[in-house]
């Protein structure tokens, strides 16, 4: 008899599970579209790319756990050499190489910005502006830091974190228009 109970529980689930894992696994293909909106840049092997600004708007929308699920996805498809990666590039090659630490970087970021939008209390425009721009804090740390053993630490900086600030605080400006129209949509 428990047995029973526990299956019709189970199988209730079963919908819901499907359903997240349908949504991460078109997470992850989204942002592996996404990779042939980059520009490389002739004086650094980092190229602006839209990715990260994707990576962390699917984490406000999804969380934590289906956000990250949703790069994480996206990685083993990179490093199964499908050309998801800024450029249309994949492979293992790609993860150890310079870009290595951004795309580590993505993982934690998804996490971190779905949990600060996850516990807010009120979700309001400064709270998430303020937790895309952790996310992409915590990508330019973990992305230079891993550069900085290709070509040291000040130059990991000048060409891993300094030509894409203005950037990305323009990015995470028009996330917050793509994230309140959404939000309106839904209304």
């Amino acid at each position: 008899m428990h047995y029973a109970k526990t299956a019709a529980v189970e199988s209730s689930k079963l919908p819901s599970l499907l359903k997240d894992a349908a949504v991460v696994l078109l997470a992850s293909f989204l942002i592996g579209l996404f990779a042939k909106l980059a520009i490389p840049l002739p004086f650094t092997p980092v190229p602006i790319a839209t990715q990260n600004s994707l990576v962390l708007l699917l984490a406000v929308w999804l969380g934590p756990r289906k956000g990250a699920a949703a790069v994480l996805a996206f990685l083993v498809q990179g490093a199964l050499g499908w050309p998801v990666f800024a450029g249309g590039i994949g492979g293992v090659a790609v993860l150890l190489g310079p870009r290595g630490g951004y795309l580590i970087g993505y993982l934690i970021a998804a996490y971190v910005v779905g949990a600060l939008i996850e516990k807010a209390k009120e979700k309001t425009a400064a709270k998430t502006f303020l937790a895309l721009a952790a996310g992409t804090g915590i990508i330019y740390v973990l992305g230079a830091g891993y550069l900085s053993l290709f070509v040291g630490a000040e130059k990991a900086f000048f060409l891993g974190v300094a030509p894409f600030i203005l950037g990305d605080v323009l990015k995470a400006l028009c996330g917050m228009k793509i994230l309140n129209w959404i939000s309106n949509l839904s209304k």
